[in-house]
């Protein structure tokens, strides 16, 4: 916690209105498409499915996972992703990602996250995400931007 409240996210935490299970589990199939590609490719680089686009699919795997759980005014936002790319994908596949529930302390709740493509695992990792009450980030947020 104590890394959290030097970036000023702790007093935003709230309780959820009920506790995701350890090894719940969420998926999504994400079609990809030239939006999702490493901005570099052509020129003998292949389109491929970026880094950054992966990991927005596996946090939004990870958010809809433990949104049942939340109250209406109540979101999770990222505090800590640890993820190895181990292969790359086409643009054009599907990519399969998971989110399993491994532990939750307090409001922080921590997942197993992995995406596939149709021929093997490509990314791997941890990630954890804490819940936030709208109204009183969305304040701290105003006072940052002036």
């Amino acid at each position: 916690m104590a890394a959290i409240s030097r970036c000023g996210i702790a007093a935003f935490f709230v309780q959820m209105k009920s506790r995701p299970r350890i090894g719940e589990v969420g998926e999504l199939a994400i079609p990809t498409d030239m939006k999702h590609a490493v901005e570099f490719h052509g020129d003998g680089m292949p389109a491929v499915v970026s880094t950054p686009h992966l990991v927005g699919f596996l946090e939004r795997t990870a958010r809809q996972t433990i949104a049942p759980h939340l109250e209406a005014d109540e979101r999770s936002v990222g505090i800590e992703l640890d993820i190895r790319h181990l292969a790359p994908t086409p643009v054009g596949q599907t990519i399969y990602c998971r989110a399993q529930v491994i532990a939750v302390e307090d409001r922080k709740v921590t997942f197993q996250i992995e995406a596939r493509d149709h021929h093997e695992v490509i990314v791997r990792g941890l990630h954890k995400r804490a819940v936030i009450r709208t109204e009183s980030f969305s304040r701290r947020v105003r006072e940052k931007a002036g």
